[in-house]
């Protein structure tokens, strides 16, 4: 298979990097320098017949359209809004991605980040290494355990974190698409409806258009001045400057959020509130969930040049 050229979009595990460098010819895009990738594609892309990427570097139209023998796509993410997925119909490229190998280590964040924000966890571990604790007591959090959470978009990582919360003794309401037939949880037709309803509301929908700043200022004023708001999905599902002001002002209690609109790049005034708890996307980053997420992209490559089924099929 080493004549087979898989470009890899941007670094990502050298577990990764090692088993598709013992497969296939590796071309590694992120080291060609911006003014040289027009270049290096004119020369490479006969050879290169499969795309890896992630939920932040994925293939759009141009790089799609610029390698004419490219055959598949293979996702190291859950998340499919990097990749033009009706280029790729057009084209017949097939699309595969990894949904399952990171359901549980994301949910975790979730409460991790919910917990975390509620408690004022960051906070308080700032609290002991300053040396405040010697002079006066930490101000009263919130608690968790009880409270009613309303969850945007029950797919695989909804559901798991809705059985998490469980745990915990609190009520689940739910918004998606369409109601979710064999689910006992609450079904709300709308996120207004879902927020009103909520004293915790977790972001963990796909994004497409309809999701994008799917929380917006009337449902973070849904929530109430009392409300978390928890992002484990994509930064483009909330709108960031909506969020910012109501956290400044008073009007939402707090926040928990792996992911943003522009990341890397943070708001600098988001640094600066104790009321939230900052994570650099890292919901599915656990070593054995990179490995396992590795591992199924390379598995999918494999199938597709096997003439196999493939494993986790999008296209």
């Amino acid at each position: 298979m080493k004549s087979i050229g898989v470009l890899l979009t941007c670094p990502m595990s050298n577990y990764l990097q090692e088993q598709l460098s013992k497969r296939f010819t590796l071309f590694k895009f992120w080291q060609i320098p911006p003014n040289s990738k027009h270049e290096f594609l004119n020369q490479n892309s006969s050879s290169i017949h499969a795309v890896v990427g992630n939920g932040i570097h994925g293939a759009n139209s141009e790089l799609i359209d610029s390698l004419p023998n490219l055959e598949i796509i293979a996702s190291h993410s859950s998340g499919l809004d990097k990749i033009d997925l009706p280029k790729c119909r057009e084209k017949g490229i097939r699309v595969t991605y990894t949904p399952d190998a990171l359901t549980e280590e994301v949910a975790d964040l979730a409460i991790l980040l919910t917990l975390a924000t509620l408690r004022r966890i960051c906070a308080a571990d700032r609290f002991v290494r300053t040396g405040l604790w010697k002079n006066s007591d930490f101000q009263l959090s919130n608690k968790f355990s009880g409270k009613s959470i309303g969850i945007i978009g029950l797919g695989r990582i909804g559901s798991a974190i809705a059985k998490r919360a469980e745990g915990f003794g609190c009520s689940i309401g739910y918004h998606s698409r369409s109601r979710k037939p064999h689910s006992k949880y609450t079904y709300y037709p709308s996120v207004i409806d879902l927020a009103s309803n909520s004293q915790i509301l977790i972001v963990a929908c796909a994004l497409t258009d309809e999701t994008r700043h799917i929380v917006d200022r009337d449902v973070i004023d849904a929530l109430g001045a009392d409300g978390v708001v928890v992002n484990i999905g994509r930064g483009d599902h909330i709108d960031e400057p909506e969020l910012i002001s109501a956290l400044v002002e008073g009007r939402l209690r707090g926040a928990g959020l792996d992911v943003f609109e522009h990341e890397p790049e943070v708001p600098e005034i988001l640094l600066d509130l104790d009321n939230v708890v900052l994570s650099p996307h890292v919901g599915a980053c656990t070593m054995e969930t990179r490995k396992a997420m590795a591992d199924l992209v390379v598995d999918n490559l494999e199938a597709h040049i096997s003439n196999k089924p493939l494993l986790t099929p999008v296209i």
